[in-house]
């Protein structure tokens, strides 16, 4: 039975809008989880690939600076699987940003690993990231 996720992330002193544009440019994606290559835009309908290809999929819907809706899959999945919906809010709460995820119809044996490489491989790098600025 497919699983969804969900996840609130807090990064102190950030702009959501800052967020969500680094979430959609290339070169900052990659910067942000460590250096995984990544090819992304924020253009509606266009097709994204992250983490030297692991993950993939389209942005189905995109609403500047406050939300993005994507399909998501990732490349050890098998192919009778359905694609994922990954939806990230962005919302800006005084100094804050936080950004909401719900990662619905995730496979059940990989929902367990995705769930962690969320934090592992997103929310840390991202953060330290940041730090670094």
């Amino acid at each position: 039975m497919p699983k969804t996720l969900t996840q609130s992330v807090t990064f102190k002193n950030q702009k959501a809008s800052a967020l969500y544009s680094m979430y959609l440019d290339s070169k900052q994606h990659a910067m942000i989880t460590g250096g995984a290559a990544a090819k992304i835009s924020a253009k509606e309908g266009a097709a994204f690939s992250a983490h030297g290809g692991y993950c993939f999929g389209k942005n189905l819907q995109l609403v500047k600076d406050r939300l993005i809706v994507q399909s998501w899959r990732g490349s050890d999945w098998a192919e009778d699987e359905m694609d994922s919906t990954f939806i990230l809010s962005f919302e800006q709460k005084g100094k804050d940003a936080v950004i909401n995820m719900v990662h619905a119809n995730v496979p059940d044996q990989h929902a367990a690993g995705i769930k962690t490489g969320w934090t592992d491989y997103y929310w840390k790098p991202w953060k330290e990231y940041l730090r670094n600025l």
